[in-house]
Formats: structure tokens, C-alpha cells, sequence
């Protein structure tokens, strides 16, 4: 549902990214959608369980809770990625022609 929900996004915003920012753009519009998968993935919790239990799973240690967070997101980013590109790549193939 994460991964569908941040792929409209993308989507989204790959529609309203003004081409002139060109691929600085691109990665930073990639960037802020990252950060948003991984801050919706750390908030809910491992497994559906509390904050607090769930760092109880990784012995306490915040680090290992994000890190594998930002593993997980990375994993599942592909899809928005490239629900982002397509748009971006259409307007531009649109524009050259």
C-alpha cells in the first residue's frame, strides 16, 4: 500500500517537475520521495508494532531501526522510481521533437 501510495507521488510529481531543473531536479524530486518512504516505514513501526517494541527488537539501538528502514525503502523504491523517470522522460522526448 506504501510502495502505491508513494508511486502516485512519483507520478505526481514527475508530471509537475518543471524540466528546466533538469537532473538536479530529477534526483533531488527522487530524494525527497526516498526520504518519505523511509520516514512513513519508520514511523509504523517493525511489523506493525510500536516504536517502542520495536526497538526493543533491535536491542535499542536507533541506528539499526534506520538502517533497516533505509534498507527496506531501498529495496521497494524501484517502482517510484520509476513511476518518477516516466513522465520526465515523455516531456522531454515531447520537447525535443
Amino acid at each position: 500500500m506504501l510502495v502505491a501510495g508513494i508511486s502516485v507521488a512519483a507520478l505526481v510529481t514527475g508530471i509537475l517537475l518543471p524540466l528546466r531543473w533538469g537532473v538536479y531536479g530529477f534526483v533531488g524530486g527522487a530524494a525527497v520521495l526516498f526520504l518519505m518512504q523511509v520516514g512513513i516505514n519508520s514511523a509504523g513501526g517493525f511489523a506493525g508494532a510500536s516504536f517502542e517494541e520495536s526497538l526493543l527488537l533491535f536491542n535499542g539501538s536507533y541506528l539499526s531501526y534506520f538502517g533497516f528502514n533505509l534498507q527496506i525503502s531501498y529495496r521497494a523504491f524501484a517502482a517510484p522510481l520509476l513511476a518518477l523517470a516516466l513522465p520526465i522522460i515523455y516531456r522531454l522526448s515531447l520537447r525535443r521533437n
